[in-house]
């Protein structure tokens, strides 16, 4: 702050329980001597150090009791060094308790009274800032200008308190002087701005670093400060407050006399401030900076040392047979090492956590694509075989522009985990994690539309109306799942990152016929089974979906080869059909008896293939008429892939018009009954499947 020209920190963290929840308590002689080291560091650079207190939601304002512990505890902070102060009520219920609403005309009234008096008992401080429970148009009755609380707070509060106003909402789009004039007039006073542009502890899953925006710097003679409340995450917010620094000097006389006409700072620009940020947070990024030399404390990442009998994550343990596992992605390596972040992937960083009422340049880019694709998905769908070809060839080139989008955010995944600096990866991770899982998904969704395996899908209206950012919650990653056919399901999508990162690359696709699943990736009671031939295990658990329902059969890979696979039925009713009519008879042909030790063998085979496919009751498949199975290696390191993958044949299913799914699992199975409880399944049979003991889980889609 101090380096950029910013001159004021406010403290009003509500994890310091004593800030807002336990206000009345003192703070003990541990935590005065940590406030004390605060607030003179911050003197010692030059910096205002404001000490806010919230005791709005259980104040008494008549009771001399709460009066004199609110003085006690404001006093204790004076004693430390601090020189500014703020009262804070926002965020809170209109309504007095009888004893204030027989001592007081209305809630600003109260509010005013308390507020005045703890001014002149800390003897008129030159900052002290009140927050109003109106503090935005948008929570104003009947409008800023008309409103009875703002008026008494105009009339009565003393005329150097300074009130705080966060614009015509919570979350302003933009500050203009027009904007401004209203609040001013009836404050009678200029108001002190609380931006909450970068504030982004009302969604966990968004994160915003884009440039200050959208504040007219000539609004700055009309205010008497403006204060930034920045992203919860401390390393997020470095390209925010390096900005926000720029358009605090423009306009102003640069000492230096550098780069400047007149030696004064030129027109503020968004870009050109970002530009200059990218600059410099380039060279912090990749700097080999752990969270333990700035936090204190220290953070296990995945390069910690090997512990003995332990495998190594994102490594693999035991032999493994078939399957390509010893091939990397085409154009892809191991994200391994320490490895330096591009300015291209720190430009894509940025631009997909911008601002909240804003998407960057490569977000724009990503929804833009995936609405276009998945409207004009007719054009290469199943009922589109007459589609001019200039009209495919549009499609498949927009498709291959967001499949490229879609790699590199895999990519920017890889590099944070793997890079210098890891107080940025703790971070930023899980964001750059959640939206390389949903882009996981929205990719497989596209290549499969792109196999003219769609029939039935409409496309979903997101039109709205201009609101708070919170009115749709999770960014461009929750953008992206609300235009997947099963995006209103969050249970799928919203879950917290694993605890050790993995910088391994993942790709989920749908099946080639050129694929081999890996035997060691199938039902684990069978992989024992002594066989008299290799395709045994696969022709029986994998080989019916494959041949007859390829279309709903995905793939997991990462560097090695393919990981993982969900199969899919869109309805099992006819699938059942299918493989007696076609696919039975062709393993009796394959695996023909050839001698007596193997009659019993082949009929036992056979049977157990029957059994497989057998009926399941039509109460079952009236609500859940599709099926899958999901298979991983079991020393997979990041389980929410595994997610994703399932949620890549739900997205398909749903897509065709299947109003549910079923999965059977062995009862001892905990893991996977756990994993799918967690995806919104629920137990239906147990023990009524079919002729084994199996328990049945279903989910609407």
């Amino acid at each position: 702050m101090q380096l950029w020209g910013l001159n004021t920190y406010l403290y009003g963290p509500k994890d310091d329980l004593k800030h807002r929840l336990l206000w009345r308590e003192v703070y003990s002689p541990e935590e005065e001597a940590q406030l004390r080291t605060l607030i003179a560091e911050a003197q010692s650079r030059g910096l205002r150090f404001v000490y806010a207190l919230s005791p709005g939601q259980d104040i008494v304002f008549s009771s001399s009791c709460d009066l004199t512990l609110l003085k006690r505890k404001l006093k204790q902070v004076s004693d430390l060094g601090c020189q500014a102060f703020a009262i804070l009520f926002d965020d809170i219920d209109h309504s007095m308790c009888q004893a204030d609403s027989e001592a007081f005309t209305s809630f600003a009234h109260a509010q005013v009274t308390v507020t005045n008096e703890i001014y002149r008992f800390l003897g008129e401080p030159d900052v002290f800032l009140f927050c109003p429970t109106e503090y935005c148009g948008s929570l104003c009755s009947p409008s800023a200008s008309k409103s009875p609380y703002l008026q008494t707070v105009g009339e009565d509060l003393l005329p150097d308190i300074t009130v705080i106003w966060t614009g015509s909402k919570v979350i302003s789009r933009k500050l203009s002087l027009d904007s401004l004039a209203e609040v001013e007039s009836v404050l009678q006073r200029p108001p002190l701005i609380w931006d909450n542009l970068h504030a982004n502890d009302y969604d966990s899953r968004r994160l915003f670093l884009g440039p200050f925006k959208g504040r007219d710097p000539q609004i700055r003679s009309h205010l008497r400060g403006l204060l930034l409340n920045p992203n919860c995450e401390f390393e997020a917010n470095y390209i925010p407050l390096h900005t926000l620094g720029d358009w605090h000097r423009t306009g102003k006389e640069d000492v230096n006399g550098e780069g400047t006409e007149g030696g004064t700072v030129c027109e503020y620009c968004p870009e050109r401030a970002l530009t200059a940020a990218l600059t410099d947070w380039m060279e912090e990024l990749n700097q080999p900076l752990q969270r333990e030399a700035r936090e204190g404390e220290k953070m296990r990442s995945h390069q910690q040392p090997h512990q003995p009998g332990q495998p190594l994550p994102g490594s693999r343990s035991g032999a493994l047979t078939g399957g390509g596992r010893t091939q990397k992605l085409p154009g892809r390596g191991v994200c391994g090492g320490k490895g330096m972040l591009s300015e291209a992937q720190v430009r894509l960083l940025v631009g997909l956590h911008y601002l909240p009422h804003e998407h960057g340049p490569s977000a724009q880019k990503l929804l833009q694509d995936l609405t276009w694709l998945k409207t004009n998905c007719h054009l290469v769908g199943a009922n589109g075989k007459k589609t001019q070809p200039q009209k495919v060839d549009e499609w498949r080139g927009r498709a291959s522009r967001f499949l490229s989008l879609c790699e590199d955010i895999a990519q920017l995944h890889c590099s944070v985990v793997g890079g210098a600096n890891r107080a940025v990866l703790y971070d930023l991770y899980p964001y750059v994690w959640d939206l390389r899982n949903t882009a996981l998904v929205a990719k497989a969704f596209i290549c499969w539309l792109g196999k003219d395996t769609c029939r039935v899908f409409t496309s979903l209206d997101l039109s709205g109306v201009d609101s708070e950012p919170w009115a749709f919650k999770g960014g461009v990653s929750g953008e992206v799942q609300m235009l997947l056919p099963i995006g209103s399901s969050s249970e799928l999508f919203t879950h917290p990152p694993p605890l050790f990162p993995t910088s391994r690359l993942y790709n989920i696709r749908p099946y080639h016929s050129k694929d081999k699943v890996d035997e060691t990736m199938t039902i684990p009671s069978l992989q024992g089974e002594s066989t008299a031939h290799p395709d045994v295990i696969g022709d029986r658990c994998l080989g019916p979906c494959l041949a007859l329902s390829p279309e709903y059969s995905f793939i997991l890979e990462d560097e090695l080869g393919v990981c993982g696979c969900v199969l899919g039925i869109s309805d099992v009713r006819s699938f059942a059909k299918r493989c007696q009519a076609s696919w039975i008879p062709a393993m009796r042909d394959k695996y023909p008896p050839k001698g007596t030790n193997t009659h019993t063998y082949t009929q036992d085979l056979i049977r157990l293939m029957e059994e497989d496919q057998g009926e399941y009751p039509d109460s079952l498949l009236y609500h859940f008429p599709s099926q899958l199975r999901l298979d991983a290696l079991p020393e997979l390191v990041d389980v929410s892939v595994s997610r994703t993958l399932l949620t890549a044949l739900l997205t398909a299913l749903k897509a065709n018009g299947s109003q549910g799914v079923f999965c059977e699992v062995q009862p001892t199975d905990h893991q996977r009954l756990e994993f799918l409880t967690k995806l919104g399944f629920l137990e239906i049979l147990r023990g009524e499947a079919r002729s084994r003991e199996g328990v049945v889980l279903g989910r609407l889609l």
